[in-house]
């Protein structure tokens, strides 16, 4: 048994040895490695800030930019790495760990498609200049200004001041409404008036109202005013005209102010904004007393 633990404890010694004397002969080598693994890291921040200057003169978004940055500073690394294998003498090594990366990177894309559907789409979304930071958008029934893209999800914040994360691949795949595309927005309003009202005075009076009020309308031909119909209690018009904004909320408050500003003026021209009503039509002889008392 002692023989057994002498002969053991031999090859282990040998075994520790011929390792010792392989890092004592491959020492520079080491060191030139951790060298080089220093220098990439420091040169991959550089870089990474060097591209990010460079691109800030492009008209890329700046999610785009971050993006590009990194994969630039990324890659700076992997060279580094592939670099010290080299000078380690681990070029096999590189081989083996390359196939295993192609085996192990078909099994974490199928593990991952959701997520990678949104880095892809996150891409395109960054790239594309149909969306932006700043934009006004509505897209999978949330509304609000575009404040961040990732590669994960886009980030808007809506009227309320709540944000809402919607992952990129629903916005890529969904139909998006961009209010910012455009310098104005277009306000449309409905209303009605009653049948003993004066149309042509309606109109006249409306379009006043929008010309005196809204910087961006400068004349009566630039608001549009359509009859559309004669309504159960009144004759229904719709009001169309542009302001200088793209915001969503904006547009809600010059709709306010509009029908503020409406009622106001119909008021002190007796033009009448009518509710629904029923009337109610009894033969001449009919008895309320009557039907009153046998209720």
């Amino acid at each position: 048994m002692n023989n057994k633990l002498i002969n053991a404890w031999n090859k282990m010694y040998e075994k520790l040895e011929s390792w010792l004397d392989s890092i004592v002969i491959n020492l520079p080598n080491i060191l030139i490695a951790i060298f080089v693994f220093i220098v990439a890291l420091v040169a991959s921040k550089y870089i990474s800030k060097l591209a990010e200057k460079i691109l800030n003169k492009s008209k890329l978004q700046p999610s785009m930019k971050n993006l590009i940055s990194k994969f630039i500073s990324i890659a700076v690394v992997i060279i580094g790495l592939f670099l010290i294998l080299g000078i380690l003498n681990l070029d096999k090594a590189l081989n083996t760990i390359l196939a295993g990366a192609g085996v192990a990177g078909l099994a974490v894309g199928l593990a991952l498609q959701g997520a990678l559907a949104n880095t892809y789409s996150g891409i395109i979304l960054s790239y594309i200049k149909h969306i932006k930071f700043g934009d006004w958008i509505e897209t999978n029934d949330y509304q609000g200004e575009v404040i961040d893209i990732d590669l994960r999800a886009v980030t808007i914040k809506q009227v309320d001041n709540n944000l809402v994360y919607i992952p990129n691949k629903l916005v890529v795949d969904n139909p998006i409404k961009n209010y910012s595309t455009t310098a104005q927005s277009r306000v449309i309003l409905e209303c009605g008036v009653g049948y003993e009202s004066d149309l042509r005075f309606v109109e006249k009076l409306t379009k006043e109202i929008i010309v005196s009020n809204f910087e961006a309308v400068q004349e009566k031909d630039d608001v549009l005013f359509l009859w559309r119909e004669f309504g159960d209690s009144s004759i229904s018009y719709e009001l169309r005209f542009w302001i200088n904004s793209t915001s969503a909320l904006e547009v809600a408050k010059a709709k306010s102010e509009t029908m503020i500003l409406m009622k106001e003026a119909y008021d002190k021209n007796n033009i009448n904004i009518p509710f629904p009503i029923r009337t109610l039509d009894f033969p001449k002889d009919f008895n309320f007393k009557k039907v009153t008392q046998e209720t």
